[in-house]
């Protein structure tokens, strides 16, 4: 795996703050939803939703996701995206929500508020992505058409 791929990736998650959260409900119905995440040094994301949010309720009954972290900024035919596969946690021992609630203020405009806003009776949860796999999109061809092709990267 070339370090040109492993740099682009990390620069994507690094650039763009909201990642799209793929889950389904227990009858296979799919929900896409794009949150403000931020993630740590093991690129674990977290993130905080309503407890009754579709994704939130979704993610207690399948904690499977599929994320998508896709740059639409740059100009058609050059968009590159990173996409992970990961399984997903509801945070409630406190040292863990400290420690989302860190990195995401680090990320986000304003602070996020204390711990104790997302525990127990709170109408709000962190929630943290733990990736099983990750993928960037690379260009491909198959019998001289071109094709986007997903390479699999491991992130440290």
């Amino acid at each position: 795996m070339d370090d040109q791929n492993i740099k682009k990736t990390k620069k994507i998650i690094e650039n763009i703050i909201y990642i799209t959260l793929a889950t389904v409900d227990a009858n296979g119905n799919p929900w896409n939803s794009p949150v403000f995440a931020a993630f740590d040094e093991k690129y674990n994301f977290y993130w905080r939703s309503a407890k009754d949010a579709m994704h939130s309720q979704n993610i207690r009954t399948n904690n499977k996701v599929f994320i998508a972290i896709y740059d639409s900024t740059i100009p058609f035919g050059a968009g590159e995206g990173v996409y992970i596969k990961a399984k997903v946690t509801e945070l409630h021992n406190i040292n863990e929500i400290v420690h989302a609630i860190t990195i995401l203020d680090s990320r986000a405009p304003k602070k996020l508020g204390k711990a104790d806003n997302y525990i127990e009776t709170s109408p709000r949860s962190i929630y943290k992505a733990t990736p099983e796999k990750i993928w960037i999109n690379v260009d491909g061809e198959i019998d001289g058409f071109f094709v986007d092709k997903r390479l699999e990267i491991k992130l440290p």
